[in-house]
This record gives C-alpha cells, structure tokens and sequence, in this order.
C-alpha cells in the first residue's frame, strides 16, 4: 500500500483553521552602526514608525530612523480570549 493521505485533502478541501488575532509591535532599533569598524553601537530610535502606507515599500522603513523593520526588536501579543471560564 502507498502512503495513506489526510481524508480531508482527498476530496480537495483543506481542513478548517482558527485563525487567532496576534498585535505585533516592533520596538527599539537594534541595528549595530559600528560593525564594521569592530564596535558597538545603536542608534538610540525607541519605536518603530512606517514612513509611508500600509502595502507599500515606505511601510517598511523606519521615520525615525531609516533602518529597515527588520532591524527592529519584534513584540508578539496574543489576542487573548478570557471570556471562556473553567469550573473547578
């Protein structure tokens, strides 16, 4: 026999997901500006702000700063669903 296949991909539908809302903040600027001299040091930009519109190339830029999004420390927040209680 073959590899056995989920049966809800055999009829071509994907199994339903929950999809959970998460905040993502992107804060200090982590970006070292004296590496390549052998150093150390940030540039002091506290929070990340997109220059430009949601969906474009600016968005990804920093106004503060101009270091790319990436170089900002990333900070995931769940959505967090408190309205179920648990009996006990």
């Amino acid at each position: 026999m073959g590899p056995q296949q989920d049966r809800s991909m055999a009829n071509g539908t994907a199994p339903a997901r929950k999809e959970a809302k998460v905040a993502v903040h992107y804060r200090e600027c982590q970006r070292n500006h004296a590496a390549s001299i052998g150093g150390y040091a940030v540039d002091g930009c506290r929070e990340f702000m997109a220059s430009g519109a949601e969906g474009t190339a600016a968005a990804l830029m920093c106004a503060a700063c101009g270091c790319h999004r990436s170089f900002h420390r990333r900070e995931v927040e769940p959505d967090c669903d408190c309205s179920s209680t648990t009996s006990g």
